[in-house]
Parts: C-alpha cells; structure tokens; sequence
C-alpha cells in the first residue's frame, strides 16, 4: 500500500492491532522496536517503529503483545521515511496470548483419537510415548515465530489441523497406509517445543539458541528421531516436509525417485500453515 494512502485516516482515533511486534538492535547496540499494525476493520495496515528513547517509557513487554489494540497518541512520519515512528500510545484492549487451557485440552485429545488410529502398534506406542512424555510442552508450544500458529498453544492446533487435512485426504485414497501419515502429522514439528520459546505473560516467541546449536532444526531432530527408532519412512517423510534445503528441509523433493509419501506431508503441512489460524487474531 502506498504510504500516501494512509495519510486518509485520522491515526489518533483508530483503533489499531498489533499484527507483529519485536524487539531488535541498532547498530550501535540500542534497542528498538519493530511493529505492524493494521485497522481494527482490516482496511489499512502499516509498519513502525519506536526508538529506545520512547521504549523506556513501556517496561511492561506486555503492552507490545500481538493482538493488543492501540490508540497513538504522539507519532510522525519522517520525509523519505517509510515506517512511522511512534512516540506514545494508549493500550485500549488487550489482546490474548493463544488457546485457553480448555482448548488446548479438547485438541489435545482428539490428536490422542489420531495416536489410537495408528494400527502398527510399535509405531503407535512410540508416537504415543513422546507425546505422554512431553505433553506440558506440547500443549503450550507455537508452531512459529511469525509465519503462522504463533501463539500458545499453536504447535497443538497446527498439528491437529494436519492430522485432520489428512483424514479428509485419506477417505478418498483408502489405499494410504494412515498410521504412518497420523505419526508423520503429528511427530513432523515436535521438536519445535524446544527449538521456540514463548513468554507466557507476553506472549513472545524467540528462539532457542542452545536447541538450534545441537540440532539445526525441528526436522532435523524428527528425522533423527524417527530413524534411530527404526521408523524410516517416516523420519523421510518428516525430512522432505520444508519440500527445499534452503527452506529447512533436510530432504529435498526434487530428488528422483522420492517415496510418493514424502510429498503428502508437506502439501499438508502447507495447506494449515497457509489457511489454518495463523496467528494470535485469529482465535477472536
């Protein structure tokens, strides 16, 4: 959008959302502050920023929360400046930081329906045995920083909306053998309750450095995983799913000859990453 098109609305009185929020470096070593924020009615949406000077005025990171809704209150748009640097705003609504603890139970039973679908019993009790094992963590991971399910909560629904995708996809290909697709559904972002971390006050989602040290990635662990405990084809499964080693994939699938079931994953994880609840908003 044109920045000159946003000169329309008054700022002072929308209601504005926090769409995205973190907290960076100058080069110098201050801290600053990246938000995209967009109407309460969806029309417009612009980037800002807020400089360590008007930073030390909100010591609560609870303010900058993704979801909160916003009134500016002091904030100018520099010539030649694409993003609006803001000096002052007034939290009208706080927004949440993902599922209720009651949400996150029901779906964490239903992926237990999907665990019981798995007939191959070996597979069934080790898919079983890590999700029992790390079942707190599960509960509360994102499934992202930003790109989609970044919430509490979002590694759970992102996972259930993939087994789910795959249920309705198996009806019509019966031939598909679905307790390796339900334990590649469900083991192919586990790792990532150990390569994120999430603020439970703020809802923030960093990164795990020491994780991404040993590992690499989320696929790289559930590769791994898979293959030491003899489940081959799904570890490969979980290798290709990021389908590009440039996207995170430890399987690319323009190798020749790929097991047609590397590409289920992948198309499945895609589709809830690009039309499941994406982020935080889409839970009101």
């Amino acid at each position: 959008m044109d920045i000159k098109e946003l000169e329309k609305p008054n700022l002072k009185v929308a209601e504005l959302t926090i769409v995205l929020s973190s907290l960076q470096k100058t080069k110098r070593g201050d801290d600053y502050r990246r938000l995209n924020l967009k109407s309460a009615d969806g029309k417009f949406n612009f980037s800002a920023v807020m400089w360590s000077n008007d930073l030390r005025k909100y010591r609560d990171e609870k303010i900058f929360r993704c979801g909160n809704i916003i009134k500016l209150v002091n904030f100018d748009l520099p010539a030649n400046y694409s993003d609006y640097v803001i000096h002052d705003f007034v939290l009208v609504k706080e927004g949440k930081i993902g599922l209720s603890e009651e949400q996150r139970e029901l779906i964490f039973a239903e992926i237990q329906r999907y665990i019981e679908a798995i007939e191959y019993e070996k597979l069934r009790n080790f898919v079983s045995g890590l999700v029992k094992e790390y079942a707190e963590a599960f509960k509360l991971a994102p499934a992202a920083k930003s790109i989609h399910h970044n919430y509490v909560g979002g590694l759970l629904e992102h996972t259930f909306e993939c087994c789910e995708i795959a249920k309705d996809f198996m009806e019509k290909h019966p031939k598909i053998d679905k307790g390796t697709v339900y334990a590649a559904c469900i083991l192919h972002d586990f790792g990532k309750i150990w390569e994120y971390t999430i603020d439970l006050t703020t809802g923030v989602v960093g990164f795990n450095t020491d994780f991404q040290k040993k590992w690499l990635t989320h696929s790289q662990w559930g590769f791994s995983t898979c293959m030491a405990a003899g489940f081959d084809l799904v570890a490969q499964m979980i290798a290709a799913h990021h389908s590009r080693t440039e996207w995170g994939a430890v399987l690319d699938l323009d190798v020749p000859d790929l097991d047609p079931m590397c590409y289920i994953l992948h198309h499945i994880d895609d589709l809830s990453a690009k039309f499941g609840k994406i982020t935080v908003m889409d839970l009101d």
